[in-house]
């Protein structure tokens, strides 16, 4: 609510094409780098895939995810939507710089030039390496403790 009091009828129109203009701008810098299932202009979001990846080097979209991690970026939505295989949905904010944009298009690209056995180990600088996503649902430790912590 205090967001669209800030902006008004008019910012909120602005913000709106610059998140639009964003993802539109990321579509076009990547078209070469990764598969583009819908190759036409979109709205606030982009859908990139890793398929052509996969199928030459093992790199999936789970692994660019992890990767990107390590490169200082927050992983976008993998495997989304479920009719892309090989997913990835980039959505820059209305708030996010050229130079941010850039930065984030670089580390993609150096991603999808590595080899994918590199990425299969990502995150490796981060607190808590991948997780075996497997194990984890065959195995849930489902714990709360309502205790006060001790003062």
């Amino acid at each position: 609510y205090s967001y669209i009091l800030a902006n008004g009828g008019d910012g909120l129109r602005r913000v709106a094409d610059l998140a639009v203009l964003n993802a539109n701008w990321i579509r076009h810098r990547l078209r070469g780098t990764y598969d583009v299932p819908f190759d036409r202009p979109n709205m606030h979001e982009c859908v990139l895939a890793t398929t052509t990846l996969k199928k030459e080097r093992g790199l999936t979209a789970l692994d660019v995810a992890k990767r990107l991690l390590e490169e200082g970026f927050h992983a976008p939505t993998t495997y989304f939507p479920l009719i892309v295989p090989e997913a990835l949905m980039i959505e820059p904010t209305e708030t996010e710089s050229l130079q941010t944009l850039e930065a984030l298009c670089d580390a993609l690209e150096r991603i999808a030039a590595e080899s994918g056995e590199e990425a299969h180990e990502a995150p490796r600088t981060a607190p808590v390496r991948r997780l075996d996503e497997a194990r984890a649902a065959r195995q849930v430790i489902p714990t709360y403790d309502a205790r006060p912590a001790e003062q």
